[in-house]
């Protein structure tokens, strides 16, 4: 391991906005913060905003600094780039941010009922091989977690350059008769209204900067009816 790793990480552990569990205490159990982060960690009761595979956190912390009315948590594994945005936030004063280390197979471990405002997922790993489509941050699987925590009104959204997981994600939302709030195959090409959609993490820029086409849309759920896909095995 590179010494610049071991001194993110041991600075990452100093930051009180970063929570890093261990995978014991959450593997099968809830985080004792679960259905409490507005009471005890935000200390108010203001709507709370994921975004997932946050990286760098760049959406946690625009979003954060734009609505000082709503707190943001990014979820990431990655403490080399969580580290990143943390410090940013710290810097900042921003009080209204979490970052969460952890794989997001465990998320039901962190979040209540209702608990849950709105979902950014932002370029996450496409799992372009048919044999790990399963791991999409967009598949059914994780959708009906999300479901448990996410309110009836929260909207989902999803950034990614990789057209494969825009339209898997497009063709559950009609087959699920979700109700699809926004769809384009070329953000930047298209009226868009919404600023938050403007805002760029780290690999967006990348892509951008390599002609790739940046895909979105966003969603909500309708009943409480299971996501389902015929494509799944």
């Amino acid at each position: 391991m590179g010494k610049d790793k071991i001194k993110k990480w041991a600075e990452i552990r100093k930051f009180d906005h970063v929570i890093q569990p261990v995978i014991e205490d959450v593997f099968e159990k809830d985080h004792l913060l679960k259905g409490k982060w507005a009471e005890f960690f935000f200390k108010n009761r203001y709507p709370i905003v994921l975004e997932l595979g946050c990286g760098k956190g760049e959406y946690t912390i625009n979003l954060a600094k734009k609505y000082s009315n709503k707190n943001f948590i990014g979820i990431d594994i990655k403490g080399a780039r969580i580290w990143k945005g943390a410090r940013e936030v710290e810097e900042m004063g921003l009080k209204n941010v979490c970052f969460i280390r952890t794989r997001i197979e465990l998320i039901s471990s962190f979040f209540s009922k209702d608990e849950i405002s709105g979902i950014w997922i932002t370029f996450p790993d496409p799992q372009s091989k048919r044999k790990r489509e399963k791991k999409r941050l967009t598949n059914p699987w994780f959708l009906n977690l999300y479901k448990d925590f996410l309110i009836s009104e929260g909207i989902i959204h999803l950034k990614t350059d990789n057209f494969s997981l825009y339209k898997y994600t497009l063709d559950i939302v009609r087959q699920n008769n979700l109700e699809l709030l926004y769809s384009t195959n070329d953000l930047y090409n298209t009226e868009v209204t919404d600023e938050d959609l403007f805002i760029k993490t780290f690999y967006e820029q990348q892509f951008i900067e390599e002609g790739k086409k940046i895909t979105c849309l966003s969603f909500r759920f309708t009943d409480s009816e299971p996501i389902k896909y015929s494509g799944d095995d």
